[in-house]
């Protein structure tokens, strides 16, 4: 297993992380996609361990916390050869506290999450979105001193915009508070927005990214193709209502040139597209997701090998599209040798 720094914290994650989402089976669809036990979760957590996917990641919003009792349940007797990640933040109940980054909140969670987890610390906790009614010097102080406790020992975000990350990382600067080093990020060939600010940033501030949904929410495992029917059971019409938009010409050029490339190197699609994501600027780690034991194999395949440069060029310019404004200049030639992610162009 390849080991990467998670940014500038001087820790190493696995290249390829388990992301646990599937435990537990309660709840939304959102928050329950799947319904794996904790026997089913310990045949998976040997699988990973034995390959050297160290990194497990999970909220306490999926499945109401049933992901986390499981994954705890699952680790039972080998935490210390586990890297434990979680989030928090998304609301778990009714009441005015129940959601947010409050330190009413913060603490609570995090006590609850390591009693779900049956730990005495999380490895790296990240923020499962940005909460614009608490002062983040408030959130700050409180994450520092969980991690002054030893209840924490990393912090991160997730689904944070560039100029809610930054706020944060100067305010930990201001006041001499422990730093978010791990942004956990929607990131694929068929989403690829993450370049546009939030990798400038991670570039400057010494920001890893924990890349979840490589696979753009199952569109890119193969299943899908130019011109045929789903396969039967499909659950991809079920969760496109909470998926990124892509347009649909642009996702079939994407799998095109994946299918081609797959050809040439006896690979997977799926395994294409992690590999693509491990070869990107600030990518730590990619989390993977899996059912069963055969669709975990199948994603630790992208390991171990690399595709081309000219591969890789393919896939960028199938995948390519035009960004918003500001960030279009640094695309279409104009300023690119100023701009920190012009290789990635």
């Amino acid at each position: 297993m390849e080991y990467r720094l998670l940014g500038h914290s001087g820790f190493k994650v696995p290249a390829l992380g388990f992301g646990a989402g599937t435990f537990g089976g309660q709840g939304p669809l959102f928050s329950a996609w799947g319904n794996t036990d904790v026997a089913a979760a310990g045949r998976i957590v040997d699988i990973c361990l034995d390959a050297g996917v160290s990194l497990f990641d999970t909220a306490d919003a999926y499945s109401g916390g049933a992901s986390e009792e499981i994954l705890g349940a699952a680790l039972k007797g080998r935490r210390q050869r586990a890297i434990l990640s979680t989030k928090i933040s998304l609301r778990l109940g009714q009441g005015p506290n129940d959601a947010g980054s409050s330190r009413q909140h913060l603490v609570e969670g995090v006590h609850a999450a390591l009693k779900r987890l049956d730990t005495d610390h999380i490895d790296i906790l990240q923020l499962h979105a940005f909460d614009a009614m608490t002062p983040v010097e408030q959130v700050l102080r409180t994450l520092d001193q969980l991690v002054r406790e030893g209840k924490l020992r990393y912090l991160g975000v997730s689904n944070f915009s560039g100029w809610q990350l930054m706020k944060s990382l100067a305010a930990s600067d201001r006041h001499g508070l422990e730093r978010y080093v791990a942004n956990q990020a929607y990131y694929s060939l068929i989403g690829r927005d993450y370049e546009w600010e939030l990798m400038p940033l991670g570039i400057d501030q010494g920001i890893g990214a924990l890349v979840w949904s490589p696979l753009g929410w199952g569109r890119l495992t193969g299943k899908i193709r130019r011109g045929k029917p789903l396969p039967p059971g499909s659950r991809l019409h079920e969760t496109a209502g909470f998926a990124p938009p892509v347009e649909e010409e642009r996702l079939y050029r994407v799998i095109d040139a994946l299918e081609e490339i797959a050809a040439e190197t006896g690979k997977t699609v799926p395994q294409i597209a992690i590999n693509w994501l491990l070869q990107r600027p600030t990518v730590s780690s990619v989390l993977i997701g899996a059912r069963d034991e055969a669709q975990l194999q199948q994603n630790l395949g992208a390991l171990g090998w690399q595709l081309s440069a000219a591969q890789m060029s393919r896939l960028d310019a199938a995948s390519r599209v035009t960004p918003a404004y500001p960030y279009y200049p640094y695309w279409n030639g104009q300023f690119a040798e100023r701009s920190p992610v012009a290789v990635t162009a």
